[in-house]
């Protein structure tokens, strides 16, 4: 009898983390975006939206929901982000009618916090910066080679090589489609600042690189990739390591 609770139990927890991987934290599982939720250009902040870390409507976000989630689902020291929510209210980008917080979608709003040459949106020019784009990930995921998971180990992360080529080559390819392409200061710093964002957020301190299976969940799914691995990172982040990945994604020649 207790042999079959064990095996019972082992079954249910095998269940809930997946085939393989991890459990999601009770209360934080993933639930994809309803009608009426708001959603930014941002794959960071809308995947803590899908799992419950921000308000899942993506709505009435104030600076500590912020700091909490941030610092609760990738482990970055809580006040990272504050300078990027500050500009978010300094640009009066909100519809809330407070002016201390902001819905996801208010970030769209183009050149303020959103900037030409996303990795998976389109360009404002072309109607639709805040949606995430299929036609444009395709082209950065041949790029980052995200599909390839084999036959070596390394073939399944995304090292930052390998990132700052491919985000080169979509401002080039955005510079090329759009006549008013704005290359910017804010787009200047912003196109290598959202690769080394992504790349901190999800980076693998053992394998060094991010793990191609996290990339395609947060990005194509807008997803923490628990049930492929994803797991709290141990060592905290802050905005020196998003810095110093910046500094090493400027210094690949592209």
């Amino acid at each position: 009898m207790k042999l079959c609770l064990f095996v019972e139990a082992s079954l249910v927890g095998l269940a809930a983390a997946g085939p393989w991987g991890n459990p999601e934290p009770k209360g934080h599982e993933y639930h994809p975006v309803r009608p009426g939720d708001s959603r930014s250009p941002c794959p960071g902040l809308n995947v803590l939206a899908s799992h419950g870390f921000l308000p899942r409507s993506g709505k009435n976000i104030d600076k500590e929901a912020v700091r909490s989630a941030v610092a609760a689902a990738y482990n970055y020291e809580h006040t990272t982000f504050d300078g990027a929510f500050d500009d978010a209210v300094s640009f009066k980008l909100t519809t809330t009618g407070n002016a201390s917080t902001f819905n996801l979608a208010d970030l769209a709003a183009h050149d303020k916090i959103e900037f030409d040459g996303s990795l998976s949106r389109n360009d404002f020019y072309f109607g639709d910066d805040l949606h995430f784009s299929p036609v444009i990930w395709a082209t950065m995921a041949k790029r980052l080679d995200l599909y390839k998971t084999g036959p070596t180990e390394q073939d399944k992360y995304i090292t930052i090589e390998v990132a700052a080529k491919a985000r080169a080559a979509r401002v080039r390819d955005a510079m090329a489609a759009n006549p008013k392409f704005n290359a910017s200061a804010n787009q200047m710093r912003g196109s290598p600042g959202t690769t080394a964002l992504f790349l901190t957020t999800l980076w693998d301190d053992k394998a060094g690189g991010a793990p191609k299976a996290w990339v395609k969940a947060w990005f194509e799914e807008e997803r923490l990739a628990y049930k492929e691995g994803y797991t709290f990172p141990a060592v905290q982040r802050n905005g020196t390591t998003i810095g110093d990945n910046v500094q090493k994604i400027l210094a690949v020649p592209v």
